[in-house]
């Protein structure tokens, strides 16, 4: 799966007149997937048409609105790009502003469905993998060192560390075994490890 590069990108196109602006989000839940929709449509009231579709939960959850174009000609086809690109967490809404001619229905898919296709050209995307999360505890004395070198590997993303009675390293990582060999032999066996459940990483 991809996501979006950015938090929110804006591209216009136009057909025969009508503006089509679509606007990509990215966006962890449905609930602030519609509370987006409805920002959106409140900023742009005035606004012909403001038709959207989004996709969830690594493709699993999807939804789609015409805003008032025939069915299946908006919605639709801005959904099916997203997916088709292959992407998850994403938010598009496609604001028309009629410019007079009529596309008729195969023009109107055509339209939302270019308007997002290249909308998500100019945002850009990242790849999205889900990595096995670890839970590392060490003693303060091969901390600090063991910290600068785990945020210098590609194939760890540091989530968080912890300073208590010893320090906990909160991490994800592309290749369990091989960490945890690399994490014997820089604390001289003393590190312990936890599996804790898996981690989206972007690459």
């Amino acid at each position: 799966m991809r996501t979006l590069a950015v938090a929110s990108s804006e591209t216009e196109t136009v057909v025969n007149g009508s503006r089509f602006i679509c606007t990509l989000y990215r966006v962890a839940s449905d609930a602030e997937a519609r509370e987006r929709i409805g920002a959106h449509r409140r900023a742009n009231w005035e606004a012909t048409h403001n038709c959207t579709a989004y996709v969830l939960d690594d493709g699993k959850s999807a939804r789609s609105s015409d805003d008032g174009e025939p069915a299946g000609t908006a919605g639709v086809p801005m959904l099916e790009v997203l997916r088709g690109r292959g992407l998850t967490d994403v938010l598009a809404v496609v604001t028309r502003h009629f410019g007079g001619v009529k596309l008729g229905a195969g023009g109107l898919v055509r339209a939302y469905g270019a308007a997002v296709s290249a909308a998500v050209d100019a945002a850009g995307t990242v790849e999205l993998a889900h990595w096995q999360r670890l839970t590392v505890r060490v003693e303060y004395g091969v901390a600090g060192s063991l910290e600068g070198l785990l945020r210098l590997r590609e194939d760890v993303r540091l989530v968080h560390v912890e300073f208590g009675a010893e320090v906990v390293f909160d991490l994800a990582c592309s290749d369990v075994e091989l960490l945890v060999d690399w994490l014997a032999s820089q604390s001289a066996g003393a590190a312990e490890v936890e599996p804790a459940g898996t981690f989206r990483v972007e690459l």
